[in-house]
This record gives structure tokens, sequence and C-alpha cells, in this order.
């Protein structure tokens, strides 16, 4: 028993490095995003009079922004909330889903609440949060506590259900604890699921913080999309905007599929 050692998580990747699905070319990453830029400008070439930006006219204000010295601090907003709500989350839903997972009489007693709560938009909480916390950043953590909560207990008690028995069988014939057996068997064994969950519902707290960033804070993406289109209508500074977001949306993704990366060979 003393030479039990946790369970494996299955490799995504071989040992040249490269993903089980094999190889993947440089170029085809960035084929349909060439395809959206030309189709986007040939739209706006062709449709003439249109409020809607070139992808030039993007790149300039992006270019604009940066010379004003406002995406930094914007972003580091942005960040700095969803960073804490997403966090704050997943310190309360990581224990509550292993315990919904792995004691039945849990899952009966608090089940029922959660999906009452769950398919409550984040966003129609809104009011709430600024009756309890007022106008500024604990309000819009709040809120992004919210939407990040439920996908990750609910995963976490999913990953925790769906442990084979077999692996459970094998832990308790070497006279593991219960509290060892989760610890040691189950927990491993869910990680990776765990780790799915956790990557999808940084990208929804990512798609929230915007929105609630429109909504009494002066700063943040989402300020930032408000106060460009109230000055004069500039859409070309927030579709740069937009851009923005969307590419620390790949970075935040990205940085996730790495620290699993980073998990998966340190557990084996």
């Amino acid at each position: 028993m003393r030479h039990l050692k946790t369970l494996p998580i299955p490799p995504t990747h071989d040992v040249s490095g490269r993903g089980l699905a094999g190889p993947r070319p440089l170029g085809l990453r960035f084929v349909g995003l060439v395809g959206l830029v030309l189709a986007w400008a040939l739209a706006v070439a062709l449709a003439g009079a249109t409020p809607v930006p070139s992808p030039r006219r993007v790149a300039e204000g992006i270019w604009e922004l940066v010379q004003r010295q406002v995406i930094f601090r914007h972003t580091v907003a942005s960040l700095f909330r969803v960073t804490w709500g997403y966090l704050a989350a997943l310190g309360v839903a990581l224990p509550l889903g292993l315990m919904l997972g792995w004691f039945r009489r849990g899952e009966l007693a608090l089940s029922p609440l959660l999906q009452v709560l769950r398919p409550i938009s984040p966003l129609a909480w809104i009011p709430i949060s600024i009756l309890w916390f007022g106008v500024g950043d604990v309000s819009a953590i709040f809120i992004l506590f919210l939407a990040s909560f439920f996908p990750l207990v609910t995963t976490v008690a999913s990953a925790v259900r769906g442990v084979p028995e077999v692996h459970l069988r094998a832990g308790r014939n070497f006279g593991l604890t219960p509290a060892a057996l989760l610890w040691r068997v189950v927990l491993p064994a869910a990680l990776p699921r765990i780790f799915v969950g956790m990557r999808l519902t940084l990208g929804v707290a990512w798609l929230v913080v915007v929105a609630a960033e429109m909504l009494g804070v002066d700063s943040g993406l989402g300020f930032l999309i408000l106060d460009a289109r109230n000055a004069g209508n500039r859409y070309d500074l927030v579709m740069a905007t937009l851009v923005l977001i969307g590419g620390i949306g790949v970075g935040l993704d990205a940085f996730m599929r790495w620290l699993q990366r980073a998990m998966d060979g340190s557990t084996r």
C-alpha cells in the first residue's frame, strides 16, 4: 500500500510532443482567420457607405488606442475582475463538486437548489449585485463568480461520478480509506475532465465580463466599447476593442491548454 501511486492521466501528446491527432501545419491555423478578414473587407467594399469599418480602419483604431495608452489599463482592469471572480468560483466549486459527486446524500440535498439557480443568467443578477455591493469592482466580480461557479461545480461533480468503478475497486483492494481514495484515485482520474470544464468556464467568464463592465464601471474593455460608441459613434474603435477581446480570449485558452499539458506531464 505504501507504493500505491495515483492513477495516471491519459497522455494527450505522443513522445515527439505532437498531439495524438497528428501534426498540424502552421498555415492551416490561419486559413479561417485570413478568409474571414478577406470576406469582411470585400463585404465593406461592396456595401459602399456603411457604418461597419473596414479591417484597415480597425487596424488604425487599434494603433490609436495604443497611442492613447488606454489598452493596457482597460485590459488589466478586465483581467483583474475575471481572475478574482474565476478563482473565487473555483475555490468554492471544486470542493463542493467533489462532495456532490462523491457523496450521494449531498447530491440529493443540494442538487435541486443548484438546478433551480443554474439556468438563471448571470446578467440577471446585476440589479441584485448593485444593491448588495454597489457600483464597482466587487459587483462585477460577483457576477463573474456566478457565471463561473455553476458550470464548474456541474463539471466537477460529473467528472467524479464518471470515474470507472474498476478504479474504485482497485483502490479499496489496497485498503485505502474513503478520503485517501478520493484524493489519490478519484481526483487524478477526474482531472482531465475537470480541466476541460475549467477551460470552457474561463471562456464564459471572459464573455460575461464585457457585459458586466457596460453597467456602472469606468474601466475595462466593456466600458471601452461604450465609451467609443458614445464618442461620436467611433465604430472603428468599437471593432478594434472587439478584436482585442477575441485575441485575449485566444491567449487565455492557450494558457489553459498549456497548464493542462503541464499537469499531464507532472503526473506521469
